[in-house]
């Protein structure tokens, strides 16, 4: 594989070691120095990493860097160089592991991404719409104008998912579409657009509840079994959930909508499992340090840890949550499942690129699909992208 790093060259990462140094703690061995990349300046993943960061620093001595980053595969970029431990990231994770979207190009395929820890906390992910249409319901959606944001598959993704909640589908809709996330915001704000994806904490949805035309979540039932059968299909790695907090949400008056993790701090299966393991532990037992750090860390809890989901717990993970009591012989087996399925896809990979695939970007990305579907067919696995 290539490592594109251009981009990330003058930026100076050198030198960063991932072993084991002496540790500050007995049972925790961090290295002096680590790397984490996450979401841009002030998301909600970054905040959250750079809590975790200062208490491994205060905790254990480690200085810890976070590199933010505006898209996915700038964030694993340096995972994949090993210039850095992990990264806190989204839906883009699950992207990763598929190899698909950005991540269905000849220079990354599939990648053996496992879960380190995630959160999941009051807020929720859906899209949010403009009060003022009146709409209450995603089926009301159709014919609305609805954000997309060019060059962030995972948001689109994110926001064909919900639609598909009220039997919608992209040609049922008005796309319009922004150069980025803060961009189809303040179209929301300007009535450019009417619905856009977002979690229900972000700025910019406040911003649009305190405006003239204000904010509504139409919510996803999780009673209405096809409703969520057909998000299932467009993203699997959402769940219901109830939120509680967020722009026009309060616990007195919750909405049902959908969610995943986020952040989602993940590291390459091929990092050591004691490393893993070290910050997994230090991230668990260093808990009460950082809880209060950003919204959504509260979520980072052992106890709190989303349960069979789409991407594996690295080994090095799953010793400290079985260290820690939050562990069970259902995910030992469910976890299982999801190495079989990145063994499944990297084997199908391989075989893609030794078919003499063609060399036009699109029409690659068009024969890796299918050799892709019909792998997974083949191995009695969803494919998560019909």
């Amino acid at each position: 594989m290539i490592h594109r790093l251009t981009a990330l060259a003058p930026i100076a990462l050198a030198g960063i070691s991932l072993l084991a140094s002496p540790a500050y703690s007995q049972d925790v061995k961090l290295p002096p120095t680590m790397v984490v990349t996450a979401y841009d300046t002030g998301t909600a993943g970054f905040n959250i990493s750079v809590g975790i960061g200062k208490m491994m620093k205060d905790k254990y001595g480690t200085d810890v860097r976070v590199l933010p980053a505006g898209n996915d595969v700038a964030r694993l970029a340096p995972l994949r160089a090993k210039r850095a431990a992990m990264s806190g990231m989204g839906s883009g994770s699950y992207f990763a592991q598929e190899g698909v979207f950005e991540f269905g190009t000849k220079e990354w395929g599939p990648q053996a991404l496992q879960l380190v820890l995630s959160t999941v906390d009051c807020n929720a992910a859906s899209l949010g719409v403009a009060k003022d249409t009146g709409v209450t319901e995603i089926k009301q959606l159709k014919g609305k104008r609805v954000g997309f944001v060019v060059g962030s598959p995972a948001l689109n993704q994110n926001a064909l998912a919900v639609l598909a909640f009220g039997d919608l589908k992209q040609s049922d809709v008005k796309v319009v579409e922004f150069s980025s996330y803060g961009a189809m915001w303040k179209g929301m704000v300007n009535n450019d657009v009417d619905a856009a994806f977002a979690t229900t904490i972000t700025g910019p949805a406040k911003e649009l509840e305190t405006s003239p035309r204000g904010i509504v979540w139409p919510p996803l039932p999780p009673g209405d079994k096809a409703g969520w059968e057909r998000v299932k299909k467009v993203g699997s790695f959402f769940f219901p959930h109830v939120a509680t907090c967020g722009a026009g949400i309060t616990k007195d008056k919750p909405v049902e909508l959908g969610n995943y993790p986020y952040p989602i701090f993940v590291s390459y299966g091929s990092l050591a499992a004691d490393e893993v393991y070290a910050i997994t532990k230090a991230m668990i037992t260093g808990y009460d340090a950082y809880k209060d750090s950003a919204p959504g860390a509260g979520g980072l809890a052992a106890d709190r840890q989303t349960k069979n989901w789409v991407i594996p717990v690295h080994p090095g993970a799953v010793k400290a949550l079985k260290e820690a009591g939050h562990w069970s012989a259902e995910q030992e087996t469910h976890n299982n499942a999801l190495f079989k399925r990145q063994q499944v896809l990297a084997t199908a990979w391989a075989d893609y690129g030794k078919s003499s695939p063609p060399s036009d970007d699109k029409a690659f990305l068009d024969g890796w699909m299918k050799a892709r579907a019909a792998a997974l067919t083949k191995a009695s696995m969803p494919n998560g992208f019909e």
